[in-house]
């Protein structure tokens, strides 16, 4: 929008024409001098006609027509996502970088149209391919995609090098929705019945907290003794531990503040981290000046932080090895969740366990549990209640 500053008998007009290719903002400006004789409302109506005129001539000679999608993504990537966003937040954006760039990379960010990133989701939606497994593209990493996208024309708008963000109102198609696979409650317990045998005792405790739980893999791998309250047999997540390939291992916030919370665990979980507990203090006792102090509860036989993936890994060899099916570290989470909901706990409680934002995203995502756990509410209740007339009919 034009500047009007009046300075003496002239006005000078200033208009921002956006930013340069060294992302220095451009500004034009114009000195407009009335002709002698003319009223104040004439000098007002004209002033504004003439920064109406000088803005439009400003913009057909924007300069930041020449900066490409991918020179002014890398911009928003180091200047602002690298500072403001979580790492691991951070490194999913560089991940769809391959294929927007790709798709856009070469494009004048003002020249990109709706049109243009329908397209390129609808693509992603029917052809597009897991480069690691090979298998289609999920809902969500489409919506990693187009989430990019968005954030860095967002960023352009604040810059004016676009009047509006060509992502606005894009259609993601939904898919097909496959339920997370979790183990049975038969399952479990023959899991348990092989840990309790055979598993090491770190990997014990850690599936014994995982599934009383729900706890995130990273809330369980960034958990310090000092978060454990025996007194009251209280847990209470505080960090999570994350890794990404350039960072590797490192502590963070959790995920959401909803994420910062206490539960109360039963008694059988504190019996086993009891047993971790003095376990470790044997290992610092032994190793000496050799040991690592961290006060995690899940660490090396040296006392160095656990790396996040091996309990994924020790646990799919458990099972094969077991001959058991492998469900993954998160779905012991849902298998906590859907427990809890078939025993009527409320979505509110079941929520807040689990650390999530909104009720919304529990309702979401334990949806089948939810609708069958209500079913059984209905047929509960007719088994108590029967107000129909076919007793006094037989009769």
């Amino acid at each position: 929008m034009a500047n009007v500053r009046k300075r003496g008998n002239s006005y000078q007009i200033r208009v921002s024409a956006g930013y340069d290719s060294e992302y220095r903002q451009v500004i034009h400006t114009k000195t407009w001098k009335p002709t002698p004789g003319m009223t104040e409302r004439q000098i007002e109506k004209e002033v504004a006609r003439q920064a109406i005129m000088f803005e439009e001539y400003c913009k057909k000679g924007i300069v930041t027509v020449n900066v490409k999608f991918k020179e002014f993504a890398e911009k928003w990537l180091n200047d602002f996502a690298r500072v403001n966003l979580k790492k691991t937040t951070f490194q999913r954006m560089k991940n769809t970088t391959i294929r927007v760039y790709a798709a856009f990379g070469h494009l004048r960010v003002d020249s990109i149209t709706r049109g243009q990133i329908q397209a390129f989701v609808d693509d992603m939606a029917k052809n597009g391919k897991n480069m690691k497994t090979g298998k289609p593209l999920s809902r969500k990493s489409i919506v990693h995609h187009l989430n990019f996208l968005s954030d860095v024309f967002n960023y352009a708008l604040r810059f004016d090098m676009i009047d509006s963000n060509p992502c606005n109102h894009i259609f993601v198609p939904k898919g097909e929705k496959k339920e997370k696979e979790i183990y049975t409650v038969e399952e479990m317990k023959q899991l348990f019945k092989l840990v309790n045998q055979y598993a090491p005792l770190k990997y014990k405790a850690f599936l014994t907290l995982a599934v009383y739980s729900g706890f995130r893999n990273g809330e369980l791998m960034g958990l310090e003794w000092k978060d454990v309250d025996w007194e009251n047999n209280v847990i209470s997540v505080r960090r999570t531990s994350n890794y990404t390939v350039t960072d590797g291992n490192y502590t963070d916030t959790p995920k959401t503040k909803s994420s910062i919370r206490s539960l109360k665990l039963p008694q059988q979980v504190f019996d086993v981290l009891s047993e971790l507990r003095e376990s470790q203090l044997k290992n610092k006792e032994n190793l000496g000046t050799k040991w690592i102090d961290s006060d995690r509860l899940f660490v090396t036989e040296i006392g160095k932080p656990l790396h996040r993936g091996s309990p994924y890994k020790w646990q799919r060899e458990f099972t094969e090895r077991h001959g058991m099916r492998f469900c993954d570290i998160h779905s012991l989470r849902h298998f906590n969740a859907t427990v809890l909901i078939n025993a009527g706990v409320d979505t509110a409680t079941v929520s807040s366990a689990l650390g999530h934002s909104n009720i919304s995203t529990t309702t979401n995502i334990y949806f089948h549990a939810i609708r069958e756990a209500q079913a059984r509410t209905g047929e509960a209740i007719a088994a108590v209640l029967d107000f129909s007339d076919k007793k006094s009919e037989a009769g």
